[in-house]
């Protein structure tokens, strides 16, 4: 099972992957931070649904789609062992851990806690000119969304999300929010794609921002409710617990 993900898993339109590949892109070249890039491209993978829970993959194989060497991609591995995400299988390489529904159902009870009033609360104190930066990250969550890059979405969604929260001024609370998106699964945004209909909830955080800037709490409110559901349901792909 080393290496290759169920075959039903589309893959970004990249001709040098595989179609059984998950759909991790090229990072070859120097860039500053690389080894950071990589965890964040792999966390990502598996936030995605792209690197599947029990499947067991190893540095040297990853690393060619990727476009580094296997190093970088062996240390990323090990700082998403301390994650959680894996789980080293010795002499094959990391087994991806899975998350049970109720443990998701726990992340995305604690996550609708601290996000839905924090945002709402932005409404009335958030400075005009710090969401209006905030947009471009947005029109990037759809982009991706329209080019089927899921490992883009969940990384563009990240950062609009977390850099909305920072306009708070609590760092706990980023950090807190963070880790529980981190530990999170959307199984269900490949569906989502195929079907075309990941678009329509990636204009959702342009949709916020637009209510945002009208301090129109009552649908920040609203739009915030209903984003945070389609975690626990049309990017979920759940399925029943079972014992």
């Amino acid at each position: 099972m080393a290496d290759r993900p169920s075959s039903s898993t589309p893959t970004a339109a990249k001709p040098a992957v595989p179609a059984a590949k998950p759909a991790i892109p090229s990072l070859g070249g120097r860039k500053p931070n690389f080894r950071e890039r990589v965890v964040d491209v792999l966390r990502a993978a598996l936030i995605a649904g792209e690197l599947r829970p029990g499947e067991v993959y190893s540095a040297p194989g990853l690393a060619p789609r990727l476009g580094v060497s296997v190093t970088p991609v062996r240390e990323a591995m090990l700082e998403l062992v301390k994650e959680g995400m894996v789980e080293i299988v010795p002499n094959k390489g990391f087994r991806v851990t899975a998350v049970s529904e109720r443990q998701l159902d726990e992340y995305t009870q604690v996550r609708s806690l601290i996000e839905i009033p924090t945002t709402v609360a932005l409404a009335a104190t958030a400075d005009p000119d710090d969401l209006k930066a905030l947009r471009p990250v947005a029109l990037e969550i759809v982009t991706s969304a329209v080019k089927g890059d899921l490992i883009g979405y969940v990384e563009a969604d990240l950062a609009f999300h977390l850099g909305l929260l920072a306009l708070a001024g609590n760092d706990h609370l980023v950090a807190v929010v963070r880790d529980l998106r981190r530990r999170s699964r959307l199984y269900g945004l490949t569906a989502l794609v195929a079907a075309g209909r990941l678009k329509a909830s990636a204009e959702e955080h342009v949709e916020l921002l637009d209510a945002l800037l009208a301090r129109d709490e009552q649908a920040v409110h609203e739009v915030m409710t209903r984003h945070l559901g389609h975690v626990r349901g049309l990017w979920a792909a759940r399925q029943p617990e079972h014992g």
